[in-house]
C-alpha cells in the first residue's frame, strides 16, 4: 500500500477534527475524499503531508512515516491546497518556472504542455489574473510535478465544467501511469467520474468507503402499480431494499446486476416505472441525512 493510516486522530483542545481513521490506498488508486465542511478532510490530508501532527495514531506514505520523515513523504508528494497563495507581481510564465526549479520532479515542458491544454495565458501578472486563471496556473504547476502522490484539495474551485473535463482526463492519466491521487472535492459528479473509491467523512470520523465499480451497478427503481405487489422471489429477496413513498409508490433498491430483477418486474402489474443508477448523491444525502437525522 502507498498510504496506510491507523487510528490517526487530531484533536485541538476539546475539538476533535480527525478521530480513530485508518485507510489502506494502494498504488495507482484515485480516492475521493467526501464530505461536508468540517469533516475532517483537509486536516487528513496535512497530517498525511506532516504539516500537522497527528494526537495519536500512525499515517505512512510510501513506508515513510508522515510524521518523523515528513521531509521524504513531500518529495514523493505534489500538493494543491485548496487556498492557493501565488506571487502576485510574477507574470505566470515566471511562476511556473520558479515552481518547475524549486522541487526534484519539476518539469518546464511539462508545465507549458499542461498550460496549453488548461488555456492558460502565462503573459499577465498573477495579480491581474481572475480567480479561475489563478486555480489553472496552480493546478497546472501541481500536475507538472512527476510525482508518486498527487494531493488535488479543492482542485476544481472556480473553474468551468470544460476545464473540469480536462482536470478529469489529466487525473486518469496519471493514473495510467500507476501514480495515485488523492481528489477532495464537493463536486460529487466529478468525484463519481474520475475516483476508483470514495471515502466518506463525517464529523473527523471515517464513516464509510464505497468501490465506486460496485456503486454504478446499483439501480433504484419507481414504480406505480395497479395492483398489489406480490413478494419477490427467495433469489432476490434478501438483495432489495423495498420501501413506499407518499403517492403510494413502490421503491426498489438493489445492489447487484438488474437483469434478475427486471424479469420479476416483468411479471408485476405495472403502471408506470422509473429506472435510475443509485449514484454518489443519494449515498451521500443517506450517510450525511443520518447525521441530520
Amino acid at each position: 500500500m502507498l498510504i496506510e493510516t491507523k487510528q490517526l486522530t487530531k484533536r485541538y483542545g476539546k475539538v476533535t477534527a480527525l478521530a480513530g481513521c485508518s485507510l489502506s490506498v494502494p498504488a495507482g488508486e484515485v480516492l475521493g475524499l467526501l464530505g461536508p465542511n468540517g469533516a475532517g478532510k483537509t486536516t487528513l490530508l496535512r497530517v498525511l503531508l506532516g504539516y500537522i501532527r497527528p494526537s495519536s495514531g500512525s499515517a505512512t506514505i510510501g513506508g515513510f512515516d508522515c510524521r518523523r520523515q515528513s521531509v521524504q513523504v513531500r518529495r514523493r508528494t505534489a500538493y494543491l491546497p485548496g487556498e492557493v497563495r501565488l506571487f502576485g507581481q510574477m507574470r505566470g510564465r515566471d511562476a511556473l518556472r520558479f515552481f518547475a526549479g524549486v522541487r526534484p520532479g519539476g518539469n518546464l515542458r511539462r508545465s507549458h504542455e499542461l498550460a496549453e491544454r488548461l488555456e492558460l495565458q502565462l503573459a499577465p501578472r498573477i495579480a491581474a489574473m481572475s480567480t479561475g486563471m489563478r486555480q489553472k496556473l496552480a493546478l497546472t504547476a501541481t500536475l507538472a510535478v512527476d510525482a508518486e502522490l498527487m494531493i488535488l484539495d479543492e482542485p476544481t474551485s472556480n473553474l468551468d465544467p470544460s476545464v473540469r473535463r480536462v482536470i478529469a482526463q489529466i487525473v486518469d492519466e496519471i493514473r495510467r501511469q500507476g501514480r495515485t491521487v488523492l481528489f477532495s472535492s464537493h463536486v460529487l459528479s466529478e468525484v463519481e467520474e474520475v475516483c476508483d473509491r470514495v471515502a466518506f467523512l463525517r464529523a473527523g470520523r471515517l464513516v464509510h468507503l464505497q468501490v465506486m465499480h460496485d456503486l454504478k451497478r446499483r439501480h433504484r427503481i419507481r414504480a406505480l402499480l395497479s395492483g398489489p405487489l406480490p413478494p419477490p422471489p427467495a433469489e432476490l429477496a434478501a438483495e432489495l431494499a423495498i420501501s413506499r413513498e407518499a403517492d403510494d409508490a413502490v421503491v426498489i433498491e438493489t445492489p447487484g446486476e438488474i437483469a434478475p430483477l427486471l424479469r420479476w418486474l416483468a411479471t408485476l402489474p405495472l403502471r408506470e416505472m422509473h429506472v435510475q443508477p443509485v449514484g454518489l448523491r443519494s449515498l451521500y444525502d443517506r450517510i450525511h441525512g443520518e447525521e441530520a437525522g
